[in-house]
């Protein structure tokens, strides 16, 4: 046996051990905790868990426990009541509910500001055009959400934007190691050459002005992930009826069922 197998197997075990501690551990919560009045928020605010079977709306509720048993999310300067947090949870919960066995391991809070803001996090001055940003070097396993921007995006059902999916969506890309529109982490080895043929196909359509996908999503590889991810779960029958390869493509890599 060669010598290299013992270097190599370690590594393999060690890597294992991280994935599986970032996606598969689970506490056990207690589902007598959510409230009525929580599920009542989520019928009226989150058309995905409106549309749910019984069955899968418990299963969503579960999740929506193990995410707040897990990741603080903190008002900046603001006050923040359950709706707010049952609409951070939600954009949580939606890109990753066709995988049962997974959840975010790779974040510990979330932060809610008054309004948008600028690369230093400031909400007041000039370049205020951020509305959400998953952190990195001191700021890493943080998330900034503007809190405005994430109401926005449940109020309207048939809306194409969701910051907090958005934002979500960067962090199950980035749970792979590598940042680069791809989600691995997810996807199935059989997706990705399709994926990305039909991601570069769609950047040019956006380029060309003959796509309704945000413009934004043109900047890069990283950014069409999540703003046609954001389109998909947000507005299905819209994305579907328009953009029917990508969706049906989307539909298997994010295990969609509707």
């Amino acid at each position: 046996m060669s010598a290299n197998f013992f270097i190599v197997l370690p590594l393999l075990l060690l890597v294992s051990l991280i994935v599986w501690r970032i996606w598969f551990y689970k506490k056990k919560v207690d589902l007598k905790s959510f409230t009525q009045d929580w599920r009542d928020i989520l019928n009226q605010k989150v058309s995905f868990y409106a549309d749910l079977s019984t069955t899968d709306k418990l299963r969503f509720e579960e999740e929506i426990l193990y995410f707040f048993a897990d990741v603080a999310i903190t008002g900046v300067k603001i006050k923040i009541n359950d709706t707010d947090r049952l609409l951070v949870a939600s954009g949580a919960v939606i890109p990753l509910f066709g995988f049962p066995e997974l959840r975010f391991r790779n974040i510990n809070e979330v932060l809610l500001y008054k309004g948008s803001f600028n690369e230093d996090h400031q909400t007041e001055g000039e370049g205020r055009n951020i509305l959400g940003k998953v952190g990195s070097g001191n700021m890493n396993r943080l998330m900034i959400l503007s809190l405005p921007a994430l109401r926005a995006g449940f109020e309207n059902k048939y809306s194409k934007s969701n910051v907090g999916i958005h934002e979500f969506v960067h962090l199950i890309d980035k749970a792979d190691g590598a940042v680069d529109g791809i989600p691995e982490s997810l996807m199935q080895k059989q997706y990705v050459a399709p994926w990305l043929k039909l991601m570069h196909k769609e950047i040019d359509n956006i380029r060309e002005r003959e796509s309704d996908i945000n413009p934004y999503g043109a900047t890069s590889e990283v950014e069409f992930l999540s703003v046609a991810s954001e389109y998909f779960f947000n507005n299905p029958k819209s994305f579907q009826k328009k953009h029917p390869e990508l969706y049906s493509l989307m539909k298997k890599i994010y295990r969609f069922s509707s």
